[in-house]
């Protein structure tokens, strides 16, 4: 993804990443997901917990995370597990605030952040890791056949990929819901079933799939009401126009996934070896 520095998309990513380590956005990551690990997405640590079970990750593998946004979530993980885990985001910002936390945290020497954009072929190596995750992003890269097949190529045998894709279409969806949901950003909203298609042409092969949309619905009212609580003080940072867009954002968001008519999906594959 291309986004100009001045665009309301980048905007929303930079009021959000810029102020990621204040008290303030910690605050409403607390209030919307429980216990705050870093994330921007709709992952929640029990849901990531339940995650890494199907990774197998351990002391000398390697994870790739993929819009590792500002590298929380990821650097929770090597933590947990000891594995080195390398992350890359397109936004500069998110970029820097991941390298501030590895350092934070003492985990340099086990994690590495770069910008880089996931739409196009990554510049790493063939083979080069043991698992790759991508956590409600993916629908934000065009061209999900070429990712897929990248994705395929930077694992080793026997590795696994693991993405969730909060953008399918089960429902019913006007064209104001899809204006309001996909407007953040480049989103691909697809069909069921297209991700399994996807990933079989990729030639991985599929292994675990999941209906995780209610973590979605849950998260989305719960971060536009934490917003609700402390408008005073994001109106005052982010402005009106990128603070009432969030709000309907979310509210829309929460709405169709409640009702089921756009679902998020959970799916692990591994290359054969």
């Amino acid at each position: 993804m291309n986004r100009a520095a001045n665009s309301p998309t980048s905007a929303h990513y930079d009021a959000n990443y810029g102020n990621f380590q204040t008290e303030l956005y910690a605050q409403i990551r607390r209030d919307a997901f429980g216990e705050d690990i870093g994330q921007s997405s709709w992952l929640t640590a029990d849901e990531q917990d339940k995650f890494l079970a199907w990774l197998n990750l351990s002391s000398g593998k390697t994870l790739l995370d993929v819009a590792c946004g500002s590298g929380g979530p990821v650097l929770r993980i090597a933590a947990t597990t000891g594995c080195a885990v390398v992350g890359m985001d397109v936004n500069e910002q998110a970029i820097a605030t991941a390298n501030s936390l590895a350092a934070q945290r003492g985990l340099t020497e086990r994690a590495q952040f770069q910008v880089a954009d996931a739409a196009a072929q990554l510049p790493l190596p063939d083979a080069g890791f043991d698992a790759i995750t991508c956590i409600d992003a993916i629908n934000h890269l065009p061209n999900r056949e070429r990712v897929l097949a990248d994705w395929a190529r930077l694992l080793k045998p026997g590795g696994r990929l693991l993405f969730t894709d909060p953008i399918t279409v089960t429902g019913p969806l006007t064209n104001d819901e899809i204006a309001v949901r996909g407007s953040i950003g480049f989103f691909l909203f697809v069909p069921l079933g297209y991700d399994e298609r996807m990933i079989e042409q990729s030639g991985l092969r599929l292994l675990i799939k999941e209906d995780v949309t209610r973590n979605m619905a849950q998260v989305a009212a719960r971060r536009r009401a934490a917003r609700a609580a402390r408008a005073a003080d994001l109106r005052e940072i982010e402005g009106d126009q990128i603070y009432e867009g969030q709000q309907e954002f979310f509210a829309v968001a929460s709405l169709i996934a409640r009702e089921g008519r756009l679902s998020r999906f959970l799916y692990v594959a591994e290359k054969s070896g």
